[in-house]
């Protein structure tokens, strides 16, 4: 899940990254732009866009943000989800309207870089992101869950 004390590098407007490479230091185009060049590394998810289209592009994408215009709109995490389950290893960056109470679950979509439009309080945000240390479900985190923990000798 990653350090909770430390809660990360911040290039510009990143908050949290949870990251050791090196941040993607330019700006990000539509996915369909990205989809028409062969050099675009930084692709940015708006809502409406199908995710599934960049995943012949996985291994030339080292950024990939996801927008959240508002915090009800929850489309961005299934974005998330199908690439990580794709394999896509790339920064996975949520940027918008994000809020300390969605943090622990945009982690466990594959989340590992945060761009609030609002600046998130540190202590809330960690822990936030140490809530629920036992889970029930697989996700892209690929933190054990409870069930194979009672199976631990």
């Amino acid at each position: 899940m990653g350090n909770t004390q430390n809660l990360g590098t911040s290039p510009d407007e990143v908050q949290f990254r949870f990251r050791d490479d090196e941040p993607v230091d330019h700006g990000t185009v539509t996915v369909d732009s990205a989809l028409e060049q062969t050099n675009a590394n930084a692709v940015r998810i708006e809502p409406g866009d199908d995710a599934r289209a960049l995943l012949p592009f996985l291994d030339r994408l080292a950024l990939v943000e996801v927008n959240f215009p508002s915090f009800g709109d929850g489309r961005g995490y299934s974005a998330a989800r199908i690439l990580r389950e794709a394999g896509y290893t790339g920064e996975l960056r949520a940027v918008g309207d994000v809020l300390i109470d969605q943090l622990s679950h945009m982690r466990r979509c594959g989340f590992d870089s945060f761009a609030p439009d609002k600046r998130l309080d540190e202590d809330d945000a960690a822990r936030a992101f140490a809530t629920w240390q036992d889970v029930y479900q697989r996700a892209a985190d690929r933190r054990p869950i409870i069930a194979d923990k009672r199976h631990e000798t």
